[in-house]
């Protein structure tokens, strides 16, 4: 199992709206993600609106295709783009680069994975 932890930047004036939509975020998304191997995805919010994103999935890579490919996603991210920083014409979600683990403390009797 993959962790992928990823950062964006929330633009300022936005982030009481990114919180609102993130409160009821739409079941055919939920479901999408859920289907394509996105696992105890989180994503954190500062004050200033550096956003943490953080799952668990079995291919990271596979997990983006097969979001890319649903309907959904494509309705979702053009809803989202408008509250990032500097995407430079990307969707948020081809923003997503993941950072490089340096550590991790595993469970009582778990394994890294």
């Amino acid at each position: 199992m993959q962790r992928v932890c990823f950062l964006l930047k929330v633009r300022q004036d936005r982030i009481a709206e990114y919180r609102e939509r993130h409160a009821a975020v739409w079941p055919e998304m939920r479901e999408a993600l859920s289907a394509t191997g996105w696992h105890n995805y989180s994503l954190f919010l500062r004050e200033d609106g550096l956003l943490v994103g953080y799952l668990e999935t079995e291919d990271f890579e596979a997990a983006k295709a097969g979001m890319e490919a649903t309907e959904v996603n494509a309705r979702w991210q053009a809803e989202m783009a408008p509250f990032f920083e500097s995407l430079d014409g990307t969707r948020p979600d081809e923003a997503m680069k993941p950072l490089t683990e340096v550590f991790h403390l595993a469970r009582p009797g778990g394994t890294r994975g």
